[in-house]
């Protein structure tokens, strides 16, 4: 490794470069090459299962890894393919981000400087004054920024906003990134998580078999189930949603354990913490994605993983907004699945990853005297296909490996953060920045060129996003208990 590394040079590439190839006669045409095109891609290195392997090619076809291995074998094998040789990148698997909500992307520093569980006050009003239009461009804007980070795949815990949750697929497709698309399945009175009649619970349970047939073998759209928190559900729903969920072979997110004042409503209403009355109610298992799981107690730990659950690790929510950091390396070492999240704070993978061990260090770390917290590579595992497997596709997309998808970075490491180079994993962990990515590729096709989106205008999105955030927000009625950071630094001033 560190004699190849030493002597990387930057590759001359261009997007049409990524984009020819021979495609099948009848394939049809999408931004980013055609859905049959066949590359033969020869990298400095590829981030195998195994880990960084040099001398090593992939060939990509029909929007999957079709054979990874020894350059010298695939080129023999396919003398008709004329390699693409990258010597100063290395191939990875794009990251994958376990929790999102995608049509909060205008209200981001909204939350600056907030208190925990902000949703009644900033999340809940925003996302109500959302029409149509400006749904779809907030989902869109939120997934823009996630590929320029690196990620292949958001997933979305489902939105409050008035309109069909088409609206956000359609956005995620329109982008280009996958997306597992969370339905929200509250069917509770806030006032005693009844439902007496049985009249919302009937309503709601249809609307999450109606999602999960309308999205079944969509190529980029996943469908799944959403409940804000587990009072927001009758029981009966909760253990349905865990049913409908586990049949589909998807999950059912689950904001759970995230703030002290979610654990004390569950303890007063049913005398159980959340976790403990997920099982009581037979909501935990394989098929459920518990976003946060901050505040966990040993016991709970092993209802996680006795029950196979899943956790989406969000450090950036914790540190901005949050109460506690999930014990991830305890979750890691008791095998407990998890991926990474980013709760809508950043779409920045390298950040989110580096995030994640540095978190664990503050938190856990330098009390113990653990001066690894993970060793670097495990928190691209779970940053990659720990969170695919966290999110129920890990069957599908995360690796680089024959029959895959096709999700993966091209990452340039000619640049000072990368040489010279002793230890990949740890260093692009800790120096690898989004301004490395040249290339982010979805299914088979090349979505993302050097920041930019491939085959559709980002600057006007942009754009437009900001005039309809300035409408959106203006009607809303957020409510802050900080003031904008301006207006912080003048009270400062004036004492």
């Amino acid at each position: 490794m560190k004699d190849q590394m030493n002597h990387l040079t930057q590759a001359d590439l261009t997007p049409a470069d990524l984009m020819e190839a021979d495609p099948t006669p009848d394939g049809p045409h999408r931004p980013g090459g055609p859905a049959g095109a066949v590359r033969l891609l020869a990298p400095g290195v590829v981030m195998t299962p195994d880990g960084p392997m040099e001398h090593h090619a992939v060939l990509v076809a029909d929007g999957s890894f079709r054979a990874v291995g020894p350059a010298a074998r695939l080129e023999r094998d396919h003398p008709h393919l004329t390699p693409i040789r990258l010597p100063a990148h290395v191939l990875m698997p794009g990251f994958v981000d376990a929790h999102h909500h995608l049509t909060q992307s205008f209200g981001a520093a909204l939350a600056f400087g907030e208190p925990s569980e902000i949703f009644r006050r900033v999340w809940v009003p925003l996302e109500g004054a959302l029409d149509e239009e400006s749904a779809y461009v907030a989902a869109k804007l939120a997934a823009l920024e996630s590929l320029r980070g690196g990620f292949t795949t958001v997933t979305d815990a489902g939105t409050r906003a008035p309109v069909d949750v088409e609206t956000v697929a359609a956005a995620t497709r329109d982008a280009g990134i996958r997306c597992v698309l969370g339905l929200v399945c509250n069917d509770a009175d806030d006032a005693d998580g009844a439902d007496h009649d049985g009249t919302r619970a009937a309503a709601t349970l249809a609307a999450a078999e109606k999602h999960l047939a309308r999205y079944a073998g969509e190529e980029l759209v996943h469908p799944s189930l959403a409940v804000s928190v587990p009072e927001a559900a009758t029981a009966r729903t909760l253990a349905a949603t865990a049913r409908l969920a586990a049949e589909a072979d998807t999950v059912v997110q689950i904001h759970v354990n995230e703030h002290l004042a979610a654990v004390e409503r569950s303890l007063i209403r049913h005398s159980l913490r959340p976790l403990e009355y997920l099982r009581e109610v037979g909501a935990l298992g394989p098929q459920l994605l518990a976003a946060h799981a901050t505040l966990v107690t040993p016991a709970e730990l092993t209802l996680l993983a006795d029950t196979g659950t899943a956790v989406s690790y969000n450090p950036v929510a914790s540190a901005w907004k949050g109460n506690a950091v999930a014990p991830a390396t305890t979750m890691a070492e008791r095998g407990i699945r998890f991926g990474l999240g980013t709760d809508g704070t950043r779409g920045d993978g390298f950040r989110l990853a580096e995030a994640a061990e540095f978190a664990q260090r503050l938190a856990y770390g330098l009390a113990t005297g653990d001066s690894s917290c993970g060793a670097g590579w495990s928190w691209l595992e779970h940053a990659g296909p720990g969170g695919a497997d966290a999110v129920g596709l890990g069957a599908l997309t995360g690796r680089i490996a024959s029959g895959a998808a096709a999700d993966f970075l091209l990452v340039d490491v000619s640049g000072p953060e990368m040489r010279p180079s002793w230890d990949l994993p740890w260093e692009l962990l800790r120096r690898g920045n989004r301004d490395q990515i040249t290339a982010v590729f979805v299914a088979g096709r090349l979505r993302m060129w050097r920041g930019a989106p491939v085959g559709w205008d980002g600057a006007a999105l942009v754009d437009r996003a900001a005039e309809l955030a300035e409408e959106v927000v203006g009607r809303a009625g957020v409510t802050r208990a900080h003031p904008t950071s301006t207006a912080a630094r003048a009270r400062s001033a004036a004492r």
